[in-house]
């Protein structure tokens, strides 16, 4: 999507900005973003079954950033400009990339489309997710 991001865009990035700072979603990214390091596809699924202690982050965290780049595959908002402001919806992407397939046959089909449109299809998303699997990979790699 190549457009200049408009007035509109900025609102979105800093209304997005403000649900991120909401007390449970700031809980549970931290939760997430601290606690899901899946070094294989067991530990990767295991977090669907609802009675996993990140279950509950990981929705939220996942479904937030899903809505985000919703946003952006529909022409809604500028990936670029929603990039540029926040790489976290994809290191935490990076993590369940490898797993991907496991996890949309144990939910939906459908899982993660627009995390995986914005990681592959744009020009600022695969430098971003570069980066990404490179920081997971080395965090992956301390915690053995």
């Amino acid at each position: 999507m190549d457009r200049t991001p408009t007035h509109h865009d900025a609102e979105l990035v800093l209304r997005l900005y403000e649900l991120r700072r909401e007390p449970v979603m700031r809980e549970n990214r931290d939760k997430f973003l601290r606690g899901f390091w899946p070094k294989d596809e067991a530990e990767a699924v295991a977090v669907l079954a609802l009675d996993h202690p990140l279950n509950v982050a990981y929705r939220q965290v996942t479904t937030y950033w899903e809505m985000a780049f919703a946003l952006c595959k529909h022409g809604s908002l500028s990936p670029e400009l929603l990039l540029d402001s926040s790489g976290e919806g994809l290191f935490a992407y990076a993590r369940l990339e490898p797993y991907l397939a496991a996890i949309r046959a144990k939910t939906n089909p459908r899982t993660l489309r627009s995390t995986e449109w914005i990681a592959n299809e744009t020009e600022l998303g695969r430098a971003v997710m570069e980066t990404m699997r490179g920081r997971v990979a080395a965090a992956l790699a301390s915690k053995r």
